[in-house]
Order: C-alpha cells, then sequence, then structure tokens
C-alpha cells in the first residue's frame, strides 16, 4: 500500500553545562538548501555543510559551547543533537530504502560508507588522520563526531578512508561519502513497507 508524503522535518534544542545547541533539519528539499551552521569551530562547520549539502538536507545548527576548555565537548554534543535531529526527522522507518553505501573522492583521497538504518546503533570509523588539528578541530575528535551521530541517530554506520595524504581531504571525503550514503538509505520506496524480515526496526 502507498503511503502519503510527509515531510521529515524536526527541531532539537539540547542544553547542558558545556553546551547550548539548537538545530532545524529539513530532509527532503525540493528547492534550494538553506544551510547555516556555527559551532564556533571552523573546520567542524565546514564538515556539517558538507554533509547536509550532499545528503540534500536544509540545516540550521547554532552551539554556544565552552571552547574555553577545548573542542571536545561542543563537537561531540552537536554530533549528538544532529543525530537526534535526523531520527526524529525519519520517524518510524517505513518507506525507506533503509541501506546505503556511496564512494566519494576528494582529489587523491577516496572514502566509503555504509549506512543501515537499523535501529541498532553501531559505528566503526576508519580515518587514518595524522595531523594532531585541522583549524581548530582536534583530529581525534573527527572519528568521535561520526560515532556520537550514529550512536544518536540509531543507525549503522561504517566510514573507511580508502586512500589519500591530505588529512582536509581525507576527512571531508569521508563526510561527502556519509552524506551520499545517508541520502540513499532514506530514499522513499513508495510502500509503506518496514524494511526488515523481522516487521519491526
Amino acid at each position: 500500500m502507498a503511503t502519503t508524503t510527509t515531510a521529515r522535518a524536526a527541531s532539537v534544542s539540547r542544553k547542558t553545562n558545556e553546551t547550548d545547541i539548537h538545530i532545524s533539519l529539513a530532509m527532503d528539499c525540493a528547492g534550494a538548501q538553506d544551510i547555516n551552521i556555527s559551532s564556533g569551530i571552523g573546520f567542524l562547520d565546514h564538515m556539517y555543510h558538507a554533509l547536509a549539502k550532499h545528503s540534500g538536507w536544509s540545516l540550521t545548527l547554532k552551539c554556544q559551547g565552552d571552547l574555553h576548555i577545548d573542542d571536545h565537548h561542543t563537537a561531540e554534543d552537536t554530533a549528538i543533537a544532529l543525530g537526534m535531529a535526523f531520527k526524529q526527522a525519519l520517524g518510524e522507518p517505513r518507506g525507506i530504502k533503509r541501506f546505503g553505501s556511496a564512494y566519494c573522492p576528494l582529489d587523491e583521497a577516496l572514502s566509503r560508507a555504509v549506512v543501515d538504518i537499523s535501529g541498532r546503533p553501531h559505528a566503526d570509523i576508519n580515518l587514518g588522520l595524522k595531523r594532531e588539528m585541522i583549524g581548530t578541530l582536534s583530529c581525534e575528535m573527527i572519528p568521535h563526531v561520526l560515532e556520537s551521530f550514529a550512536q544518536a541517530a540509531g543507525i549503522t554506520l561504517h566510514v573507511d578512508v580508502l586512500k589519500g595524504f591530505n588529512d582536509h581531504h581525507r576527512a571531508e571525503s569521508a563526510f561527502k561519502a556519509l552524506a551520499v550514503a545517508l541520502k540513499a538509505a532514506i530514499e522513499r520506496t513508495g510502500t509503506n513497507d518496514v524494511p526488515s524480515t523481522k516487521g519491526v526496526l
């Protein structure tokens, strides 16, 4: 049975003693996307912008975090809040493809991302970054951002950088591959079917 098409969108606010975050996410942008990211960490903003752009999302993300301490809380908490918004916007996973995969290059770097909208949070992230920092973002936080997003979104996520020597390129190609894989996984099938032999996800 065909399902009616409803807008897949969500707004999430998440405030702790460490961060104050507000997110608006719209998954299905037929026209121009509206992307406005401000976390206080330039390279993190760049990665979230790439994720939204290539996922086909409109995304507003604002964060006031304790950057006087370091980048950890802002990076982790924005990823958690974005995962929460993704899960809320998607709703019950009916009538979607569920699985998505993509390879995305950026010059010499090549990344692969595989996504399962499974309801079982798991992340296996292998970026092979060598620098300590890219801009003001710690390289150790980049895989943690992907892990935190997957946990909060309730998805299984595998991301591997297959080659490349420039860490900026390696990280950005990973986020672009994730974006394209997510876009494929949440694509509507035109049915109301739950894509699982269990009948539930």
